[in-house]
C-alpha cells in the first residue's frame, strides 16, 4: 500500500503539472517578455565573461606564437590546437553538456542531491576518456605524416600536443564544475576563476614563449598551468562555500551507479558538439593539403579563432538559454519555456547585428592581431565577408543549440549536424577548395553551406516541439520515477 501511495502521489504531481500548463497556455504578453529578457541578459552578461576568458587562453597563446615571426611555429601551433579540439577538448565539452540537461532539470525540480551526484559522475567519466586521448596526442606526428601532412609541421605539432596533455586532464573536472555553477545560475565563482586565470596566463605565457626558450611549446605549457589553476579555484569554492551546501553531497558510490544514465545523454551531447566542431577543424586540416600549406593553415587557423572569439556572445546567450529552459522544464513550466525561447530569439537577432557590425568595423585591426606578415594579413582581409556570413549563421544556430541542450534533444541535433556538415557542407568545401581552386575561400564556403542547412533544420524541428509534453518528461526524469512509463502517464492525463 505504501508503494502504491507513493506512485499515485507522483502521478498526481504530473497531472498537476499538466493542469498548470493548461492554465498557463495564455497569451504571452510584452511585459512578460521583458522580464524574461532581463533574466536572460543578466545570465548572458555574466556568462559572457566566462566564455571570453576560456577563448582568451587559446587566442593569447596563438597571438604570442604568431609574433615570434615564424610561419612554421604559427602553422604548427594552429594545427595542434585544431587537432586538440578535434580529438580531445570538443569531446570533453560535449560530454559535459549532458549536465545541462540532467543538472538543469534536477535543479528546477528541487532534486539537489541528484544534481551533485551527476557532477561527480561527469568528472569520473571525463577523466577516463582523457587516457586514450592523451596516448593519441603523444603519437600524433606519425598519424599526421600517415595522412600526408608536411613532415616538419607534423613534428612541431606533436611537440606542442605533448606539452598540452596536462591541460587535457584539467579540462575534465573544469568542464564539469563549470556546468555545476552554471545550472544554478551561480556565476560569480566562474567569473572569479576566469579573471584570476587570465591575469595569470598572460605573464606566464609571455615568459614561457619569449624568455624560456620553449617558444611555441611554452604556450602549451602555459595553457596547462592556467587550466589547472581555474580548476583548483572552482573546486575549492564548491567545497568550502556555504552556497554550495545543498548541491554538494559527499562523494559516494551513487556517482558510479549513475554512469549509464549520464552516458545516455553524454554520448549524444558529445556527438552533437563534436560533429560541428570537427567540421570547422577539418577545414584547417584540409588546408594543409593546399598549395603553400603554411600560409593556408595559418590563415584558416586565424579565421577559425576569430570566428570562435566573435561567437562568445552567442555562446553566452546559448548557455543562458540552456540554463533557463532546463530549469523551467524541471519545474514543469511549459509556458516559461516558450517565453524563454521567444525572448532568446529577440536577443539572438540583436546579438547577431552587434557582432557583425563590430567585427566588420574593426576588420583592419583584427587582421593584425595574430600576425604582422603582409601576405597573411592580406589573405585574412579577403576572408572578411565570408567570416561575417558565418557569424550570422552561428548566432542563429547557437541560440537553438542552447534550447536543445536544456531540453535533452542532443541526439536530434547530432543527426542534423551529420547531415548538414558531412553530407552537405564538407563535400561543397572540397569541391570549391580543390576542384574550383578557390583554396581557403572555397573551404570556408563549404562551412557556411553546412551552417545554413543546420540552422534551417533546427528551426523547423524546434517549432514542432510540444513543450507541455516535454515538461512532463523532464519532471519525471528529475524525480527518477520508474513506476509509471510515459505512455501510462499520458493515459492518466487524458482520463
Amino acid at each position: 500500500m505504501e508503494r502504491i501511495s507513493e506512485d499515485e502521489q507522483i502521478c498526481h504531481q504530473h497531472i498537476n503539472i499538466e493542469s498548470n500548463n493548461n492554465n498557463q497556455e495564455m497569451k504571452i504578453t510584452f511585459p512578460d517578455m521583458l522580464v524574461e529578457m532581463k533574466k536572460l541578459c543578466y545570465l548572458t552578461g555574466q556568462l559572457l565573461g566566462v566564455v571570453i576568458s576560456q577563448y582568451l587562453l587559446q587566442m593569447i597563446s596563438i597571438m604570442m606564437v604568431g609574433h615570434l615571426g615564424d610561419q612554421l611555429s604559427l602553422a604548427s601551433t594552429g594545427l595542434a590546437i585544431s587537432i586538440a579540439a578535434v580529438t580531445g577538448f570538443s569531446f570533453l565539452v560535449g560530454m559535459a553538456c549532458a549536465l545541462e540537461t540532467l543538472c538543469g532539470q534536477a535543479y528546477g525540480a528541487g532534486q539537489y542531491k541528484n544534481f551533485g551526484v551527476y557532477v561527480y559522475t561527469s568528472i569520473f567519466c571525463l577523466t577516463l576518456i582523457c587516457i586514450p586521448i592523451s596516448i593519441l596526442w603523444l603519437n600524433m606526428g606519425r598519424v599526421l605524416i600517415l595522412f600526408g601532412q608536411d613532415h616538419v609541421i607534423s613534428h612541431e605539432t606533436q611537440q606542442f600536443l605533448t606539452c598540452l596533455v596536462p591541460a587535457l586532464f584539467a579540462y575534465a573536472p573544469l568542464q564539469s564544475t563549470v556546468r555545476y555553477f552554471q545550472m544554478q545560475s551561480m556565476i560569480f565563482p566562474l567569473i572569479l576563476g576566469s579573471f584570476v586565470t587570465i591575469c595569470f596566463h598572460v605573464p606566464i605565457c609571455w615568459v614561457l614563449v619569449f624568455k624560456s626558450g620553449l617558444r611555441s611549446q611554452g604556450a602549451a605549457v602555459a595553457m596547462g598551468l592556467s587550466c589547472w589553476l581555474n580548476t583548483a579555484i572552482l573546486g575549492l569554492y564548491m567545497k568550502y562555500s556555504p552556497r554550495c551546501n545543498k548541491t554538494h553531497p559527499a562523494m559516494s558510490m551513487e556517482a558510479f551507479h549513475g554512469i549509464t544514465g549520464f552516458l545516455r545523454f553524454g554520448i549524444p551531447s558529445a556527438l552533437m558538439v563534436c560533429l560541428e566542431w570537427w567540421s570547422f577543424e577539418l577545414v584547417v586540416i584540409l588546408s594543409g593539403r593546399l598549395p603553400n600549406p603554411q600560409l593556408e593553415t595559418s590563415v584558416l587557423s586565424i579565421c577559425l579563432n576569430t570566428n570562435a572569439m566573435m561567437y562568445t556572445i552567442p555562446t553566452g546567450l546559448s548557455a543562458a538559454l540552456s540554463t533557463r529552459v532546463s530549469n523551467e522544464l524541471g519545474a514543469g513550466n511549459s509556458r516559461g519555456v516558450k517565453m524563454t525561447i521567444l525572448a532568446g530569439s529577440v536577443l539572438a537577432i540583436t546579438d547577431i547585428t552587434i557582432v557583425v557590425v563590430v567585427f566588420f568595423s574593426s576588420r583592419n585591426v583584427v587582421r593584425y592581431i595574430f600576425s604582422n606578415e603582409k601576405q597573411i594579413v592580406h589573405y585574412v582581409k579577403e576572408m572578411t565577408p565570408l567570416l561575417c556570413i558565418s557569424m550570422i549563421l552561428d548566432g542563429i544556430q547557437g541560440s537553438i543549440l542552447g534550447v536543445a541542450r536544456g531540453s535533452g534533444f542532443q541526439h536530434i541535433v547530432a543527426y542534423v549536424n551529420f547531415v548538414a556538415f558531412y553530407l552537405f557542407g564538407i563535400p561543397i568545401a572540397i569541391a570549391f577548395g580543390f576542384l574550383l581552386n578557390l583554396r581557403g575561400k572555397g573551404l570556408w564556403i563549404g562551412i557556411i553551406s553546412g551552417l545554413a542547412l543546420q540552422s534551417i533544420l533546427l528551426i523547423i524541428f524546434t517549432s514542432c516541439i510540444d513543450w507541455a509534453k516535454q515538461a512532463i518528461k523532464a519532471r519525471e526524469r528529475a524525480l527518477e520515477d520508474k513506476s509509471h512509463p510515459i505512455e501510462e502517464l499520458k493515459h492518466l492525463l487524458i482520463v
